[in-house]
């Protein structure tokens, strides 16, 4: 199994974060805007459509500071992941994402995904804290 980590650290503070993080409906405007272009709940999963085109339905598995989700359908035949929200001082998160997933020809396509998804979550986190200080 391809495991799949993409960690960051981010000039926000960790509650904030994980005030994003855990709205679960909103990830395309709250944490990756144009990477995830269209997402709405579907009882306790959403449904997410990609910059790609790509489309997932990803159930809620848990969270307490840490979010857990599947993604059911597509190209892998197993995909779960996590986010998770540290603190690395007041004003300071490091931002943990893991995916597992089957088969192992697909660590590369979504490892370059979550790349461009992690410098995004960084880039719209701390934008959200500059618009609230300026």
């Amino acid at each position: 199994m391809a495991t799949i980590i993409k960690e960051i650290l981010i000039d926000a503070r960790p509650d904030d974060v994980w005030d994003a993080v855990r709205d679960f409906g909103q990830v395309h405007k709250r944490l990756v805007p144009g990477f995830v272009t269209e997402c709405h709940l579907d009882g306790d999963a959403r449904v997410v459509t990609f910059f790609n085109g790509l489309k997932a339905r990803e159930p809620l598995v848990g969270k307490a500071r840490r979010l857990a989700y599947a993604a059911v359908g597509g190209r892998a035949t197993h995909y779960n992941a996590s986010v998770q929200v540290f603190t690395k001082g007041k004003n300071r998160t490091r931002f943990v994402w893991t995916i597992d997933l089957l088969p192992n020809e697909l660590a590369a396509p979504i490892g370059a995904m979550a790349e461009q998804g992690a410098s995004i979550i960084k880039r719209t986190l701390e934008s959200a804290v500059a618009n609230t200080a300026g």
